[in-house]
């Protein structure tokens, strides 16, 4: 058997030989005579880069599966300094590759996605701007390692913070809202922390758009989540179809799961329980969960069933929640390696087959388009990305009886379904958070959470946090850590969601032809832009007027 991920490693890449590497790339771009010359420089390149990404990605990963390790730690801290060193390196050839007069040749071959990335990475980085770069990564690391490092004494036992989500949906009510509390404190103790990082995060990434010749970070934003086609217009609009189609109905859900559970007013340690008897929750541990996931990936064929297996020998995934990992979940594809990984927190809750099968849904994808023409194009922009993981989130809904049993399976996937209704409007006002702090990054931290508390009364009117010390005071937004680590992300999950949604609603009615349209998505990987590969599979763009009517509907109809 090839070595398994357990045991893998990589060095180091020597920055000096790269260099070398660069200027001998930059000579040949110089001399070249036509795109046959471009491309094999290209291939070469992409082996360079290649080495970097493995070497970044690997040492994430294992910092994130122990952050209190030393080695790890000192691993992340070369990283931090050294990423904007070789980004710069990049930065230059893709300029170079951007000025060169056979650009349209390479297109032939490449298409033009490829450069139009490379358009956004070129606006998004300056030399000027390394030092800012590495106080950006440290910040982020910083908050890394504060959550991680976050312990919860509760019923006598010690909690990490992904660990207490397993009390969320209890049955007990004076259970759940005992644990919400207890995480609240948490969180409340820790906010002159949680408030300094941020600060500093924003005041540096302020910083960093202004040397770059940009008018606030919000525009820098936009160019390192490479957004291409659109902008912050096209993004409000789709806030406001938000606003006016799905608040309403969120209300409507919120008003039926306080009359089902009898609750009057639905608190906020009520919206994750929808039965008196408690939520679904798979009937096995760990183990057993990956048992069930291969037998439905063996039912389900169109490459899942192979992948799943090689994931397995191959010891490619981290599920378990334990003492100095961090929290969430997330894959990353390891080019050298050739194949992905999967990091999850398993808590015993139904989150661990959504958060199991969203990540999956990554991995299929990275390595179903593994063999595109250059690295940069084995993943899409995010937004894009997103669409794969939640897709096979509900093209699983057929076998969700293999881990709940088929009367509890039935009521997860309307679970399932209310969950992410409630989900949008709380993705984009984390989106409109940053619109907003990014256009006054001279707010205070105090201003910052009136700023919060304004939009939950808009997108969020159903919760009520009574006194829970950190949610009150309108910190609540704190506990999201795509605003630590990666800034304007999270609109992406909600811009994915509306064509996941469509999957679901096309897979009702012809399964198997969604299944394989979703399969055809994956292999295209980054070769479209998000437009382009919503069209390739005929799914609708959100950023047009009625584009969530038809699953508002679907959904209305599903859930009587």
């Amino acid at each position: 058997m090839s070595t398994r991920f357990p045991e893998y490693t990589v060095q180091q890449p020597n920055l000096e030989l790269t260099e070398t590497r660069y200027t001998e790339f930059h000579e040949r771009l110089a001399a070249a005579q036509n795109a046959d010359d471009c491309l094999a420089l290209i291939s070469d390149w992409d082996g360079v880069l290649c080495e970097f990404k493995e070497w970044s990605n690997l040492t994430e990963i294992r910092f994130h599966q122990d952050t209190t390790n030393e080695a790890y730690k000192a691993a992340k801290e070369r990283l931090d300094e050294a990423s904007p060193k070789f980004t710069d390196l990049e930065t230059q050839l893709k300029q170079a590759f951007l000025d060169c007069p056979l650009r349209s040749q390479i297109e032939v071959s490449t298409g033009s996605q490829l450069f139009d990335k490379w358009q956004c990475n070129t606006k998004s980085f300056s030399s000027a701007i390394e030092k800012d770069l590495i106080t950006e990564s440290t910040l982020q690391s910083q908050f890394t390692s504060l959550t991680a490092g976050g312990k919860i004494l509760f019923q006598d036992s010690e909690f990490t913070l992904p660990e207490m989500n397993q009390f969320f949906d209890h049955a007990d009510r004076d259970i759940r809202k005992a644990s919400y509390f207890a995480h609240s404190n948490w969180y409340a103790d820790n906010a002159p922390e949680l408030d300094r990082i941020y600060d500093e995060q924003v005041k540096v990434r302020h910083s960093m758009a202004k040397k770059l010749g940009y008018k606030t970070f919000t525009e820098l934003g936009y160019q390192r989540m490479t957004r291409i086609g659109y902008g912050p217009e096209e993004v409000a609009t789709f806030r406001d179809e938000v606003r006016d189609k799905v608040v309403p109905l969120a209300c409507e859900v919120a008003a039926q799961q306080s009359q089902k559970i009898g609750v009057d007013p639905l608190m906020y340690w009520d919206t994750s329980v929808y039965s008196l008897k408690g939520n679904p929750a798979p009937l096995g541990d760990h183990d057993w969960m990956v048992d069930r996931a291969a037998e439905m990936f063996n039912e389900m064929g169109n490459g899942l069933d192979t992948f799943f297996e090689e994931m397995k020998a191959k010891g490619a995934m981290d599920l378990k929640s334990r003492k100095g990992k961090a929290g969430g979940g997330f894959c990353e594809y390891l080019p050298k390696f050739g194949f992905p990984f999967i990091f999850a927190n398993f808590n015993g809750t139904r989150g661990d087959v959504d958060v199991f099968s969203h990540e999956m849904g990554h991995a299929f994808q990275s390595y179903s388009s593994r063999n595109q023409v250059m690295s940069d194009l084995i993943w899409p922009t995010t937004e894009a990305c997103e669409i794969h993981s939640m897709g096979l989130e509900f093209l699983t809904w057929p076998h969700m009886d293999k881990f709940y049993g088929a009367d509890a399976a039935e009521e997860l996937r309307r679970i399932h379904l209310t969950t992410y209704i409630h989900f949008l409007p709380y993705g984009v006002a984390i989106d409109h958070f940053q619109h907003m702090v990014y256009e006054n990054p001279e707010a205070t931290p105090e201003e910052r959470n009136q700023m919060w508390q304004e939009l939950e009364a808009t997108y969020l009117p159903w919760h009520y946090y009574g006194d829970l010390p950190h949610e009150s005071s309108g910190r609540r937004w704190q506990q999201k850590q795509h605003l630590y680590s990666s800034p304007f992300y999270y609109i992406d999950y909600c811009l994915a969601l509306t064509g996941a949604l469509q999957l679901w609603s096309k897979s009702r009615k012809n399964f198997e032809g969604t299944m394989s349209a979703y399969k055809d998505l994956c292999q295209l990987g980054g070769s479209l832009d998000y437009t382009g590969l919503l069209k390739s599979a005929g799914l609708d763009s959100p950023f047009s007027k009625g584009c969530l009517d038809e699953v508002i509907a679907e959904a209305k109809g599903y859930l009587g």
